[in-house]
């Protein structure tokens, strides 16, 4: 496209341009004011212009252009001549060097400076650079000294047609309702043009349609996108793609043109009601169904979408209305029906519902085209299911008397198969209810019985569970509950309500209420407990004390006369019977503790202890403590003293706990081994008391005196010890005074010449490995035994 039209240009423009600007400058500049013209050979061209009006005088003088125009993207084979700049200094002589500065000085613009034509050397592009400012000097050609002042003017790029319509913000999206009317508006799309829109109509753009129609147009100034087709269906076609078309030039032919696409949707409306899939459906039930458990679903297909297709179902007719519930599931849109009251297959074997759909949000505009709404029939079938029994009531309520005999009725419970097979029902007692095992049933008529007596003071309600079982099918069983309330029978006298200890005061007065006591009774009669009060009858005649029955069931103790005394009496006991109101009357008898005090001038308690009265008159309370401190503290002194005494003398009888033969010795020196019998002294081993034969006991008292025996003299070490050892013995078992028990003798004595020889390990000169134990099985068989524990240990070691 540049090339073609350079081509044109260079055709017809040529001679134009260059006539324009050597033959005609003045007729180009024609439109221009006089400020646009400067004088060549001025400094001050528009005051010297001025001047020279004014005196209606003009010198005759060349003129330089304020403005020169070059088209943009033309090229040749050579530079294209901008315009030429000429002084009337310049005699052609050639002695004027024309000098140009500026923007594109020397690289874009490059002047002849004998001349003064100014060519372009490059192609030009009006959208990258409209306009470029230059500065023009005359100077002269051999001092360089300027010959006028510079000259400032604008070379102007003019447009041409080289940039098609662009749509920056493209490609669009749009939406519209459905069923819109015609001319509603969609959206508006907008295209920009490179181009110069001031001059020539390169940028003057039109809109058009090329795909779309006959759905949507187009204004051609304002490009808003409209609705040209009434009644739109989304449910038909919901998305359209349209192409709009942006030409310059006023859209003549030849302008340059572009395209963009718009995606234009039309959103829902609520046009359309629901519709079932189908007018009868049917639904099958086990009776046994748990309450909420769905049982079917059914959709109303609504071809609209989002908020628009949302409806709600609801049972409108049929024979179960209270039997079943429909609800929407939010997520499917579909209608549940669940179960709200128990099935019962024996009772009603099936059911008929009418269900309606609705949509929840309705656009009134579309009320015209028919109701939003639509009906269905479901039919329900019951089918029969394996029931457990039922009894004949949720729940029992037996009365009995605790007095009841054993296995006495108290009552019986019922239930039925309700299938109609009518299983036989068996009966038991749940004995988790009754760990006490006190009632017990009959398996066939559901009888109730008792088992254990009753008490209602411990236990007046007693809650069992009664399993019934169906004998065909045991794991068809029902439970229900049965409360058994124990009612009372007087059989529990009345007694004190409390253990009462009465006070009486020696100053009391006649008829002096002395306690006042009150009585329970573990019964519970309906009209409430009334207690008869009385004395024994031996004790009718008291002539001390009467008693007095009092309106809140309770009862007063007087004292008929004054002058009671401890030291005379000190305590009395008042037997009274006491006697409930109930059939049969059942009494006790208790006995009220009354006893004999000081009292103070007021009545109060001081003192009820007889030990006051048998002291010595004007002894003090705590003169009579001193005294008891003292005694006290001289019992302490002479049990320290005897204590003291006892721990000085030694007894006779040596204490358990001190026997000598528990005793232990100590000594820590080490033997030299089986043959030294010179590291140990063996007098050591005789009693220092026994030297002269006598041997005092300390732990009996001999009954008769035994005389002291010459002993023997100590002998020397190397003494057989043998013959000391007979001796010893010899004088223990003559002894009148030696002990009947057992006693340890120790000696510090190995014998010699055992046929088993040492058993001991010191001195030996054999070591473990060399020792030989067969000869142990020669002594019996637990030696035999011992050996061969012992061989295998060594053949162990040696392993």
């Amino acid at each position: 496209m540049p090339e073609r039209l350079t081509e044109m240009l260079m055709d017809t423009w040529t001679p134009l341009i260059i006539l324009w600007i050597t033959v005609l400058p003045s007729i180009y500049m024609a439109p221009m004011n006089q400020s646009q013209l400067l004088p060549s050979g001025s400094s001050t061209g528009l005051k010297r212009l001025n001047e020279e009006q004014r005196v209606l005088h003009r010198s005759k003088r060349g003129w330089v252009w304020n403005q020169m125009f070059v088209l943009e993207e033309f090229s040749g084979p050579e530079p294209i001549l901008v315009g030429r700049l000429h002084t009337d200094l310049d005699p052609g002589s050639s002695k004027i060097k024309y000098i140009l500065s500026g923007d594109g000085a020397g690289t874009i613009f490059v002047i002849n400076d004998k001349t003064g034509d100014i060519h372009a050397m490059k192609r030009l592009d009006r959208e990258e650079k409209a306009e470029y400012t230059l500065t023009a000097q005359a100077v002269d050609r051999d001092t360089n000294q300027p010959l006028e002042p510079p000259s400032e003017f604008i070379i102007k790029v003019q447009d041409i047609n080289d940039n098609p319509p662009e749509f920056v913000e493209g490609p669009y999206h749009a939406t519209v309702p459905e069923m819109s009317v015609v001319g509603t508006f969609v959206t508006k799309v907008t295209a920009t043009d490179a181009d110069d829109p001031v001059y020539g109509n390169s940028a003057k753009l039109v809109y058009s349609i090329l795909e779309g129609q006959p759905y949507f147009s187009i204004e051609p100034h304002t490009a808003i996108i409209k609705t040209a087709l009434p009644n739109m269906d989304r449910e038909a076609k919901e998305e359209y793609f349209v192409v709009i078309q942006a030409k310059d030039m006023g859209g003549h032919m030849g302008g340059l043109s572009g395209t963009t696409t718009v995606t234009i949707t039309l959103t829902d409306v609520n046009d359309n009601p629901p519709k079932f899939a189908q007018s009868l459906y049917h639904f099958s039930v086990m009776e046994d169904v748990a309450l909420g458990e769905p049982i079917g679903r059914v959709r109303a297909n609504d071809l609209d979408i989002g908020e628009n297709a949302k409806s709600s179902y609801d049972i409108i007719e049929g024979d179960g209305m209270d039997i079943f519930e429909i609800t929407t599931d939010a997520q499917t849109q579909d209608g549940i029906i669940r179960v709200r009251k128990p099935l019962d297959f024996e009772t009603k074997k099936s059911y008929t519902l009418k269900v309606e759909a609705a949509n929840i949000h309705i656009d009134p505009r579309f009320l015209s085209g028919g109701p939003f709404k639509d009906t269905a029939t479901v039919k329900i079938v019951v089918e029969d299911a394996d029931e457990p029994p039922v009894f004949s009531s949720p729940t029992y309520l037996l009365e009995v008397h605790e007095n009841a005999a054993l296995n006495s009725v108290l009552g019986q419970v019922t239930a039925h198969d309700p299938d109609v097979s009518s299983s036989p029902i068996r009966f038991s007692i749940d004995r988790h209810t009754d760990l006490e095992r006190q009632f017990n049933i009959n398996a066939e008529d559901g009888k109730i019985t008792l088992a254990t007596p009753l008490d209602r003071e411990t236990s007046t309600w007693h809650n069992i569970t009664i399993v019934a079982t169906e004998t065909r099918n045991h794991s068809q069983v029902s439970r229900v509950p049965v409360a058994i309330k124990v009612l009372d029978v007087n059989d529990n006298a009345p007694e004190f309500a409390s253990e009462h200890e009465a006070f009486l005061c020696e100053n009391g007065k006649p008829g002096q209420v002395i306690q006042i006591v009150s009585a329970v009774d573990k019964d519970d009669p309906k009209n409430g407990h009334y207690f008869l009060y009385s004395l024994l009858p031996e004790m009718v005649n008291n002539p001390n004390f009467t008693i007095k029955k009092n309106e809140d069931n309770t009862l007063s103790i007087l004292a008929k006369h004054s002058g009671f005394s401890r030291q005379k009496q000190e305590v009395y006991l008042l037997p009274i019977v006491i006697s409930d109101s109930g059939t049969p009357p059942m009494s006790s008898t208790s006995t009220l503790t009354i006893r004999v005090c000081g009292c103070s001038s007021d009545g109060i308690v001081q003192s009820c202890n007889v030990e006051a009265y048998v002291l010595p008159i004007g002894l003090s309370m705590g003169a009579l403590i001193a005294i008891l401190a003292c005694i006290i503290l001289l019992l302490v002194i002479v049990v320290l003293f005897v204590t003291l005494r006892r721990h000085k003398n030694e007894p006779l009888i040596i204490k358990d706990d001190e026997d000598v033969r528990e005793n232990i010795i100590r000594y820590d020196d080490e033997g030299g081994g089986e043959e030294d019998t010179e590291a140990f002294d063996i007098a050591t081993l005789q009693n220092p008391d026994g030297i002269n034969g006598f041997l005092p006991r300390k732990d009996i008292k001999p009954d008769l005196q035994f005389m002291p025996r010459q002993g023997l003299a100590p002998v020397p070490n190397g003494v057989d010890v043998d013959e000391f050892i007979n001796v010893r013995l010899h004088e223990a078992d003559n002894d009148p005074t030696a002990p009947p028990y057992d006693s340890i003798q120790i000696y510090g004595y190995e014998g010699k010449g055992s046929a088993a020889g040492s058993l001991s390990s010191l001195e030996s000169s054999t070591s473990d490995s060399d020792q030989n134990f067969d000869y142990l099985s020669e002594w019996g068989p637990r030696f035999k035994r011992l050996g061969e524990l012992y061989s295998v240990g060594e053949s162990d070691k040696e392993t």
